[in-house]
């Protein structure tokens, strides 16, 4: 299966591009992994919400040129559906058998999502209705991707 993971923004942090990096080594005998980041845009402070709503569309054209046609989307997004680790390998295992071999997930930049991208998601994911930095969002997630082919493949560490 290939899987993509569309971003908005570098990672700067050191620790933050090591766990990355760690995550990604540990996938390759999983999965083929591509990570696509698209610049994220300047926000003022006290920008205006009509501001912001530019600024979510901008990072959106972005993210919407770098989704292939054929890929299913999972957009990250707070009112997304919350799944346990074992949903989530059970639910990329599903996909797989049910012919999809590209999963694209899409992390937004500080502003969240465009309306575009949400409406191309097949599918919103939620890890939590709290709010986390998406530099941070990218190591969680590849780490429940790895989490879930180690479930999958009924290999320790999950527990």
């Amino acid at each position: 299966m290939r899987i993509t993971l569309v971003t908005v923004g570098k990672i700067k942090e050191k620790f933050f591009v090591q766990a990355i990096a760690e995550y990604s080594k540990r996938l390759s005998r999983y999965c083929k992994l591509e990570i696509i980041e698209v610049a994220d845009e300047k926000t003022p402070d006290k920008a205006s919400e009509a501001l912001e709503l530019q600024i979510k569309e901008k990072e959106g054209e972005r993210i919407l040129k770098s989704i292939k046609d054929d890929s299913y989307v999972i957009a990250l997004a707070i009112e997304g559906k919350m799944r346990s680790s074992e949903e989530l390998a059970a639910r990329i295992e599903k996909l797989g058998i049910g012919g999809e071999s590209h999963l694209t997930f899409v992390i937004g930049g500080s502003l969240g999502l465009a309306p575009a991208v949400l409406n191309r998601a097949d599918e919103k994911l939620s890890f939590s209705p709290m709010t986390f930095p998406h530099q941070l969002m990218r190591v969680i997630l590849l780490e429940q991707i790895y989490r879930s082919y180690r479930i999958i493949n009924h290999e320790p560490y999950h527990k």
